[in-house]
């Protein structure tokens, strides 16, 4: 029934401690929820979606999760109602120890963007442990000797519960032996003490059985038990005692070896060997302690054997006995309670966790890029951790719950200026030397495209040779885009297309327009000009212009006479256009330069039209280019004919033998007459065979328009006649008749002009005079 009644009463106690607190702390922005140890699965804790104001239709798209340290199993979220509920045992004792404050710390962590929530779960205790002894049985030997009053101090319970639910309270089996005194060792608990009240006889009673109780406060309380075995020694008068019962003593962890603890000193007033003492660790310290402290029995010195490590037990309980060494030895009992002072040796603990990375560029302030927790096992200001961050950077550290940070963005960031930051956080504690910890969070930039393609230069001026054929290469522009991968991958174009073949002489300036364009989403442009400027080869040969190629001169015309004007051009420039002419062959004329690309052919020694009649000349005006090009002319100039030469006989003077009686018309002699005239006319001409007293006269009349001169050749025979007939004045007489290819409207003009040229009356044997020739205003005199 006492089981029952116990089960009930602490179910009434269990349901009312499921009913939870959730409220937000005034500043800290945190939730609070609070459960019982030993909760059932699927008790509710909290509507922890509607207490952070989060939607419940978005907690699956935004990956709403929890996270706890150490074991993240206890409790667990409902993503279709948002309740936080208990998902696996929750035992306060394993989770906090004897802590006065559990709480299992969670972070909410929400995606999309990224929120981090903190919640704190106070894990509340119930009464579920009852006191415990270390042993079934604790066995004391008392002396039948031992005086009224005598204290006998025992190991007391433990409760693993805390608060009221480990206070305990001890109570004695009823008996007339003792009683049970208790002692407060200030916040270290009670220690039941046996005080003798009336004395023993060892004969009537060797041995007593007593049953020791610890109750603790607890709703339904709960109790545990110890048999107490006295065994009634029949010794000594005296025990030895111990100046104080209980000692007191502090000492840092990490004490080396051999450090003393304490020297103990007890006296005992009997004499002789009931007076010596050994020193020894009760029955009731457990092994655990006995490896970590070692006892001289001789001295009573208590030194440390092992590491002491404030962070496994920060005290200790060590019940020492002296005995003495009578032939019924007695035993006198001290307490030493050692309590352990923490010193900095544990170094603070930087875990990060969640990083939102790549972070773009264009990220918003104040975006979470990760988050960091930190903690330290050593206590007071030795566990009080600070964060820093290093190097300087657009981040900061934010703290957001005890020992929990958030990295955020706290500049603009740009990934053409720094791609990448590797930012070292560090956790340093409040001790003396103060322990530090880092964590490196290297944080990567995403490329956003919002850099365009970039020219080295915005105009190019490129020099190229003309006549280049399609397709050979000019000049290469680059552009730099600093953005990265596909945002970097640039292409180019012509804004306008230009097609055309690259001539100096046509166009000496080309103006192009490139396009650099990027492939990211959208295109970022670029541009720059390039100036084509056409440099000039030598692909054109000098240019001759002569006013005739058919000039003429008289052949008594002065030495630098200008026969013509020539001029010599090129289109290229340069060297390319510096022309030189020249004459060949070897000829009674020179060229003069006059002014730029003009020249004189004049004359440079003097004519003789009886020696020579015409000249062919070759004009080659040559340019500087290299290779240079040349062209040449051919001019043709006639020496024009001047009278400066007398008809001659062949002889002055003949002697002909004529028979008498020849008859009229008969040949008796015949005599030979060349006459040359030069004429300036634009007439073609020739004269046909007439008939004279002396028989056919054949005349040859040589005509040239091209070169505006004539010239003719009269070859006559005389005939000289005797016989029948009057003699013959106009012994000579030159008809012209029409030559091929004229017309009939020209035939006047022609027979008047070849008459008038040679109308010779001579006697038989009479010298040819010619005195005047005329041939309209076409025909220039010639006396």
């Amino acid at each position: 029934m006492l089981c029952t009644s116990q089960g009930n009463q602490g179910n009434r106690n269990l349901l009312l401690l499921f009913v939870t607190l959730a409220a937000w702390e005034t500043g800290s922005g945190q939730v609070h929820y609070s459960v019982s140890e030993e909760a059932k699965h699927g008790t509710f804790v909290g509507r922890i979606a509607q207490d952070l104001g989060l939607e419940l239709a978005e907690l699956v798209p935004r990956l709403f999760r929890i996270a706890s340290k150490g074991r993240g199993d206890f409790l667990e979220v409902n993503l279709q109602n948002g309740i936080l509920f208990v998902n696996s045992r929750i035992d306060r004792e394993e989770l906090c120890g004897r802590r006065a404050e559990c709480s299992i710390h969670l972070e909410v962590i929400v995606d999309r963007p990224l929120q981090v929530f903190h919640v704190e779960v106070e894990v509340k205790d119930i009464n579920d442990n009852r006191p415990v002894f270390s042993t079934s049985e604790q066995k004391l030997s008392i002396l039948e000797s031992q005086p009224l009053d005598s204290r006998f101090p025992l190991e007391g319970a433990s409760d693993a519960d805390i608060g009221e639910n480990a206070i305990l309270t001890y109570g004695l089996s009823s008996n007339e032996f003792f009683t049970l005194d208790i002692i407060n060792k200030k916040d270290k608990g009670k220690l039941p003490v046996l005080v003798l009240s009336k004395l023993l006889d060892r004969e009537e009673n060797p041995q007593l059985r007593l049953l020791l109780t610890a109750t603790d406060e607890g709703k339904p309380e709960l109790t545990g038990s110890v048999t107490l075995l006295i065994l009634v020694l029949d010794a000594n008068d005296n025990a030895p005692v111990f100046d104080q019962t209980v000692y007191e003593v502090k000492m840092y962890e990490n004490s080396a070896n051999q450090t003393l603890v304490i020297w103990l000193n007890a006296s005992d007033a009997d004499e002789g060997i009931n007076k010596e003492v050994i020193y020894s660790f009760s029955s009731l310290v457990p092994s655990t302690i006995r490896r970590k402290f070692l006892i001289n029995e001789r001295t009573g010195e208590v030194r440390i054997n092992d590491a002491i490590d404030f962070e496994d037990s920060n005290t200790y309980e060590i019940h020492v006995d002296v005995t003495d060494k009578g032939n019924l030895p007695m035993v006198g009992h001290c307490t030493i309670l050692v309590e352990i002072l923490d010193e900095n040796d544990n170094s603070p603990v930087v875990v990060v966790t969640s990083l939102a990375l790549p972070v773009r560029e264009d990220a918003q302030v104040g975006t979470v890029i990760s988050l960091i927790s930190v903690s330290d096992r050593d206590s007071g200001a030795n566990g009080q951790v600070t964060c820093s961050l290093t190097p300087e950077s657009p981040f900061k550290l934010v703290s957001t719950f005890k020992n929990y940070y958030s990295l955020v963005l706290d500049s603009v960031l740009d990934r053409e200026s720094m791609a990448n930051y590797e930012v070292v956080v560090t956790a340093r504690d409040g001790g003396l030397p103060s322990l530090s910890a880092t964590a490196s969070v290297s944080v990567e930039v995403a490329d956003v495209n919002d850099n365009a393609p970039a020219f080295a230069q915005h105009e190019y001026t490129v020099f190229v040779k003309e006549n280049n054929p399609p397709g050979c290469h000019i000049f290469t522009v680059s552009a730099r885009d600093a953005d990265a991968q596909e945002n970097a991958l640039v292409s180019y174009s012509l804004v306008e297309r230009v097609n055309g073949k690259i001539d100096f002489e046509e166009t000496k300036l080309w103006k192009l327009q490139i396009e650099a364009v990027d492939k990211g989403n959208p295109p970022m442009f670029g541009h720059c000009t390039v100036l084509i400027e056409v440099l000039d080869v030598n692909d054109n040969a000098p240019e001759l212009l002569v006013t005739s190629l058919l000039l003429s001169i008289p052949e008594d015309a002065p030495l630098g006479t200008v026969i013509t004007l020539i001029s010599v051009t090129d289109r290229d420039i340069g060297s390319n256009a510096q022309v030189t002419c020249s004459l060949t062959p070897r000829v009674p004329f020179k060229l003069v330069s006059t002014f730029k690309n003009y020249y004189s052919l004049v004359l440079d020694s003097s004519l003789d039209r009886e020696k020579v009649s015409e000249y062919a000349l070759a004009l080659i005006a040559k340019d500087g280019g290299s290779p240079s090009l040349s062209t040449s002319a051919s001019v043709s100039v006639e020496v024009a004919d001047v009278n400066d030469n007398a008809p001659t006989f062949a002889q002055p003077e003949y002697t002909v033998f004529v028979k008498e009686n020849n008859p009229p018309g008969c040949h008796i002699f015949t005599v030979l007459l060349v006459l040359t005239l030069l004429l300036y006319t634009a007439l073609r001409c020739s004269a046909p065979p007439s008939e004279g007293a002396c028989g056919p006269v054949k005349p040859r009349l040589v005509c040239s328009s091209a070169v505006e001169n004539w010239s003719f050749s009269r070859e006559r025979r005389q005939r000289v006649c005797s016989g029948e007939g009057p003699p013959k004045t106009d012994l000579m007489v030159f008809s012209p008749s029409v030559p091929p290819g004229l017309n009939s409207g020209d035939i006047g003009d022609q027979q008047e002009f070849c008459e008038n040229v040679s109308t010779v009356i001579l006697g038989c044997i009479m010298p040819i005079n010619v005195n005047h020739i005329v041939v309209h205003q076409q025909i220039k005199s010639i006396a």
